[in-house]
């Protein structure tokens, strides 16, 4: 007989940011079909799913009833680092495990959470190696005003000066802002050689269609000469931003669609059959799946969903994904991952450009990070024309 494990998922679906809620629920849910539907997995879940809504004080009550009130142990989600910086505490308080899928800023290492999305050294350090040596080192930076765009703007800072670069501004929004005026007129008046854009949701769609505005006012602002780079843009947000205005910019994650393996093409696959082939994938939706799949394994060949015995389960496997093998460490508890830099297309989708060879291990802290030698390289490959990650033919 199958043993019923109850599993929460505390998505914000509405909301500034809730294309991305919805994309990573929906992954979520593919996955969850799959199990249930499986009579031989030897266990099925009974899913108890929130929707906080990008409200921070929601995603502490809801957080607080899944794991109280309706006894799980293991919880899939939350999309920014606010709402996941929110429920930690009440996860530790109820030694239950939070599977967290998306980029985030790093210095981080919970031993109740399980980091299947990228670190800064699987996004921004890949992206500004190939970033600087190919448009310049004098960089604008914008993000929301919260803890993913303060620490990722800082760590690109210092990416930017280590290579003697200039940052010709910082300017942040609260979330859901979306006057952009100020940062697009100091854009436009100094001129930099690229863009960092860390807003998140209706700030960052309102800031690239005023960027394409500017482009189309002044040529030298279109994105084959001054791009706005991202590294949490994916697909799922590419309509909302209007495909147009979106087309020519780039993006690091640790997945596009148009990833060439033969479990990704199965993946657009079974996608297609539930949400029909006009659905764009994107790294929130199969981050999502292959979380819930390797929770499912973890458990199943634990025997238990008691988190320690699922984590030593967990660290003991390579899993085989739509995104390339995945092994998380053990001192870490973050996934090892493939980076990729995408260009954003007319059509809605990414073209990859670069990827790396193989998994990175994460490294959150960036304790293995040299300022001195990452400015040497990009000297290297600016002066070789050289590119960090290996072209994508």
């Amino acid at each position: 007989m199958r043993r019923e494990i109850s599993l929460g998922l505390l998505y914000s679906v509405t909301g500034t940011y809730g294309a991305m809620g919805r994309d990573s629920l929906d992954g979520a849910l593919l996955a969850l079909d799959e199990i249930n539907g499986d009579e031989t997995c030897p266990i099925r879940f009974k899913v108890i799913s929130k929707d906080p809504g990008g409200n921070i004080d929601s995603y502490h009550r809801m957080s607080e009833e899944i794991l109280r009130e309706d006894g799980c142990r293991h919880v899939v989600g939350t999309i920014t680092s606010i709402g996941r910086k929110e429920v930690i505490p009440i996860i530790e308080k109820h030694d239950a495990l939070l599977w967290y899928a998306l980029p985030y800023e790093g210095f981080e290492a919970c031993e109740n959470v399980i980091y299947t999305g990228a670190a800064p050294n699987q996004h921004i350090l890949p992206l500004f190696a190939h970033l600087i040596p190919t448009y310049g080192n004098r960089v604008y930076l914008t993000g929301s005003n919260y803890i993913w765009g303060w620490e990722t703007n800082r760590i690109a800072r210092e990416l930017v000066l280590a290579t003697e670069g200039e940052i010709l501004g910082e300017r942040y929004l609260p979330m859901d802002d979306c006057d952009v005026a100020r940062m697009i007129a100091e854009i436009e008046q100094k001129r930099p050689d690229f863009i960092l854009n860390n807003l998140i949701g209706s700030s960052s769609y309102a800031f690239l269609q005023a960027y394409h505005a500017l482009g189309k006012r002044d040529s030298d602002f279109l994105p084959a000469k001054r791009p706005v780079v991202s590294c949490d843009l994916t697909e799922c947000e590419l309509s909302d931003i209007g495909f147009e205005a979106a087309a020519g910019h780039l993006c690091s994650a640790v997945y596009f669609e148009g990833v060439d393996n033969p479990l990704n093409t199965q993946f657009r696959a079974k996608v297609s059959e539930k949400f029909g082939s006009a659905r764009p994938l994107s790294a929130f939706l199969v981050g999502s799946y292959a979380a819930i799949h390797m929770l499912a394994e973890a458990i199943a060949d634990a025997g238990t969903d008691e988190i320690e015995p699922v984590k030593k389960a967990l660290f003991s496997k390579t899993f085989e994904t739509a995104q390339g093998p995945i092994t998380i460490d053990a001192k870490t508890n973050h996934a090892a991952l493939i980076p990729h830099l995408g260009r954003i297309n007319d059509h809605g989708g990414f073209d990859i450009v670069l990827a790396a060879e193989a998994p990175v291990a994460a490294d959150p802290y960036l304790v293995d990070f040299d300022p001195q030698v990452f400015a040497d390289q990009v000297a290297r490959d600016t002066e070789a024309g050289a590119r960090h990650l290996r072209l994508v033919k």
